[in-house]
């Protein structure tokens, strides 16, 4: 004889529905059957005691092995219970994608639970393998529940008439006798149910007043197993897709108590469809919490929500740190005190890189231009449509300005999602790009645009460099909620001043941090960081230096990002200032060099030392003499933060007094000829200075042009790139030099491009009348230099155009200087190629005047740079 119970919907209460049961009951094997029918609403004790009574009637009449069966279409579509004879098949053998759980009850007994998929259901089989009961007619029970967010509240399995005190049913169903002796029950779900906790306790009757004994886990609670989702793994960090089919999550945090994972099915995000509360002994390894889902569950989104002690936010819905893809930002959570953003559960889609060519540049070729992805084209003067104007593939569409400057490297201004009240360089996610710089609402295109801008800039011979900032997170990150004591500095240290400080070297977020940067790298085929505010990369647990950062150390020897460029840059964008720090480098290390920034700024402004500028046109050994050399100098005159280069020669108050600015003579924007002229000139002898030296030039986006804010340093007052401003005068001759000057550096890089300093007897140093410099004269404002070619190169022919030395004067005095060029090498005669005190077009020439007498005296005007060539004349 066999059993089926079925539980269907009779009416309903505030939505959700009562339950009626139909009971059958007949012989199997047997033609005849008999059927009784009756409907009753299941109230509260007398139904869990109907359910067991009615188990234990049926299972009396059943054969030995029998075991009971019970499956559920969802959780409000009623329960199908059945009982029929057991297979003496194995279990295991019959279950596909067997998951096995044992469990150790309080008295050390030995339990086991195997999940897995039989016939399109959830199978569970539950064997209590050691067992140890008092007496051994003692009948044992299982009384179990489902529940998904809180092991307290049970899914519905039945309800209590028309009333509905909140209190949940438990099910109590006894275990049978396997053929070998062992205790076992076995039931069945269907597939719609899941994802749930399959909750439940074992009851030992001992007497036939129906007092019993609960058996619990070794923690004394009950017993828990996921159903439709496995307890995951805790490796990688955030959402990967396994070979099986699903979905595994992991997540960090060792101050959390409990967990949330909240799904989405991407028709709202105001509300989870599904909450799953991850038990801490299934789904957590260490202070790694982690889980796993089938793929087909149709959830498009997802997050987490922390419970933290003391923590007023733990309802918030918190943003995985490792995914990769993220929806858009809700309207207004930017001024909330916590954003809100869901990761999405797809992969990235495969991108063709088709017959991409990475450029591979050596550190010495580079010439690099910085830029604000936004700010470069979203000004309508670029004359892009809205969808580009803004975008990756608006820095795309100017690639020819790109080539007529003659760079061959952008370096982006950060372009991780960030609080947009404080700018970029407070980002609240590491693994993608910013959606605003794509399609609105389209992570994938956002992703996919970037790769081909950084794809057709590789295929041009351009390499693209990313600021990334690691060294605080946005007020409206989930990190700190996350786990605040193991990712920020808990207490802040006087020159950090910030609760939102990243503990660094802390190891699990340097992991966070390497695991980033390789996936900018394999992902998204980047070339090089360069990290903001480099010095808090130093700090220790405790906010103290170290002398050997371990993530700065395991950059440098990374086997992947040991081979991308890798550069420090010690501003610090919160507090708007440059902290001096000498940074560990392992010779792998470059850094950008604001002492090249100062000193050059000072002595065109007529107040530093000749010595100051010969040691940064020559690579600034005071720093790179280290190991290192003088191609791992990234240089600078302007940058994204402080003066624009033309409102550095026009501003220089009391308050700019850092800056170490000259106004050429007036304050802000005059009509006066002799003013502007002074400007004009000291605008190209930055840029001389700038690309002669030897190191990697850097030019910021907008100087070329002219772009001023105003004279104000803030990098919040920075206005979008101008393309209109590319037509003026000033623009047509400032982009011709600097392309004039980039070509210089590649065609005599035996001078200007070398990785290693420069050895003594191949630079010859001049100071006025042929005299030896005054290095230590504060009052000196004249210095020249001879860059000796090597009789090798010349003699092979390696050198371009059988040239020679170079020769460089710069006067910054207000009056001439007569200068006496040095006798050219044998056969030579020097050619005049730039003097910044003509006018245009005339200041610099590819050709040269040839300067027939070898002993020629030249003229050099007041604020003024000149360089000439050694060459052979032509026949």
């Amino acid at each position: 004889m066999s059993v089926n119970m079925v539980l269907s919907p009779l009416a309903s209460h505030n939505g959700c529905p009562l339950l009626s049961f139909t009971m059958q009951s007949h012989w199997l094997g047997c033609g005849a059957f008999e059927s009784s029918k009756f409907v009753a609403a299941m109230r509260g004790r007398n139904a869990k005691g109907l359910m067991s009574s009615l188990m234990k009637l049926y299972a009396k009449d059943q054969r030995i092995g029998e075991v009971i069966r019970f499956s559920q279409r969802n959780s409000y579509e009623g329960l199908r219970i059945s009982a029929l004879p057991a297979s003496n098949t194995s279990v295991i053998q019959i279950i596909e994608e067997v998951s096995s759980y044992q469990f150790r009850t309080e008295n050390g007994d030995l339990l086991k639970v195997l999940v897995g998929k039989k016939n399109d259901k959830y199978s569970l089989l539950i064997k209590a393998l050691s067992l140890q009961l008092p007496h051994r007619e003692n009948e044992l029970v299982m009384s179990w529940g489902l529940f998904r967010s809180h092991s307290s509240s049970f899914m519905p399995l039945d309800f209590q008439g028309s009333t509905l005190d909140g209190k949940t049913i438990t099910m109590e169903t006894p275990f049978m006798q396997e053929s070998e002796g062992t205790l076992a029950v076995e039931l069945d779900f269907e597939l719609t149910l899941a994802p749930f906790y399959f909750s439940f306790l074992l009851r030992s009757q001992l007497d036939a007043g129906m007092s019993s004994l609960e058996i619990r886990s070794h923690r004394k609670t009950s017993f828990v197993v996921p159903v439709g989702f496995g307890s995951g793994n805790p490796s990688p960090l955030g959402l990967s897709f396994s070979a099986d089919g699903s979905l595994n999550f992991a997540l960090f945090s060792r101050t959390a108590e409990s967990v949330v994972l909240c799904l989405y099915d991407g028709k709202t995000t105001h509300r989870p469809n599904l909450e799953i509360d991850l038990d801490p002994y299934v789904n957590k390894s260490g202070d790694i919490w982690h889980a796993s889902i089938d793929r087909s569950f149709q959830f498009a989104s997802y997050g987490y929500r922390c419970k933290v002690a003391e923590d007023a936010e733990q309802e918030h819905v918190l943003l995985d740190p490792y995914a990769k893809l993220i929806g858009d930002v809700p309207a207004g959570s930017q001024s909330t005190s916590l954003l809100t953003c869901l990761g999405q559960l797809s992969k990235v889609p495969p991108f063709d890189w088709g017959q991409q060519m990475r450029p591979c540049l050596r550190l010495e070729e580079l010439v690099v231009y910085r830029l604000n992805v936004m700010r470069f084209t979203k000004d309508k003067s670029s004359n892009l449509p809205n969808n580009l104007g803004g975008s990756f593939l608006g820095v795309t569409e100017k690639l020819h300005h790109f080539k007529d400057l003659g760079v061959n490297a952008i370096l982006l201004e950060p372009v991780f999602p960030f609080d947009e009240q404080k700018g970029p360089y407070f980002p609240w996610h590491f693994f993608s790009p910013a959606n605003q710089y794509g399609s609105p609402g389209d992570p994938v295109s956002c992703i996919n645009t970037m790769k081909e801008m950084v794809k057709k800039l590789h295929n041009n011979g351009i390499e693209v460099l990313l600021e990334v900032d690691f060294t605080h997170a946005a007020e409206v990150g989930a990190l700190r909620i996350i786990d605040n004591t193991s990712y920020c500095h808990v207490k802040t240290v006087d020159d950090t001043g910030s609760e939102h400080a990243l503990n660094c070297n802390y190891p699990v977020v340097a992991q966070l941090i390497l695991d980033c940067l390789r996936h900018w790298v394999i992902e998204f085929h980047i070339d090089g960081f360069c990290f903001v505010n480099a010095s808090s990369l130093l700090r220790g647990f405790h906010g103290e230096y170290l002398s050997r950062p371990p993530l700065v150390e395991a950059i440098a020897f990374d086997p992947l990002l040991s081979k991308v460029k890798i550069i420090a840059d010690s501003w610090d964008p919160r507090e708007m200032k440059v902290k001096e720090v000498l940074f560990p480098h392992w010779k792998k290390w470059a850094e950008i060099n604001n002492k090249f920034c100062y000193d050059i700024r000072n002595f065109l402004r007529g107040e530093g030392l000749l010595s100051d500028l010969a040691t940064r046109i020559c690579g600034s050994g005071d720093v790179f003499l280290d190991g290192r050399g003088p191609a791992f100098s990234f240089n600078f005159i302007a940058r994204n933060f402080g003066l624009s280069l033309v409102d550095l020669v026009s501003f220089s108050s009391s308050k700019l007094a850092k800056e170490y600015s000259w106004n050429c003579g007036e304050e802000g924007a005059t009509n006066k000829n002799d003013v502007l002229e002074r400007r004009l000139k000291q605008i190209r002898n930055f840029l001389f200075i700038l690309f002669i030296s030897l190191g990697v030039p850097v030019l910021n986006m907008g100087d070329e042009c002219g772009q001023s804010s105003g004279g104000s340093p803030a990098y919040g007052d920075r206005n979008s790139f101008d393309w209109n401003a590319l037509r003026s005068g000033f623009s047509i001759q400032t982009v011709q030099f600097i392309s004039f000057l980039t070509s210089l550096r590649i065609r005599r890089s035996d001078l200007l491009q070398k990785r290693n300093f420069l050895r003594e007897e191949s630079i010859e140093w001049h100071g006025s009348n042929q005299a030896p410099p005054s290095w230590d004269d504060a009052a000196s404002r004249f210095l020249a230099m001879t860059l000796k070619a090597s009789s090798e190169d010349i003699e092979s022919n390696s050198v371009p155009n059988a040239c020679g030395d170079l020769f460089a004067a710069f006067n910054v005095a207000d009056l001439s200087e007569s200068i006496t060029l040095p006798p050219p090498p044998a056969d030579m005669v020097w050619f005049h190629l730039v003097d910044t005190a003509l006018p245009f077009p005339g200041f610099f020439t590819a050709n040269g005047a040839c300067i027939e007498d070898g002993l020629a005296t030249y003229e050099m005007k007041s604020h003024s740079c000149a360089l000439f060539e050694a060459r052979r004349p032509s026949e």
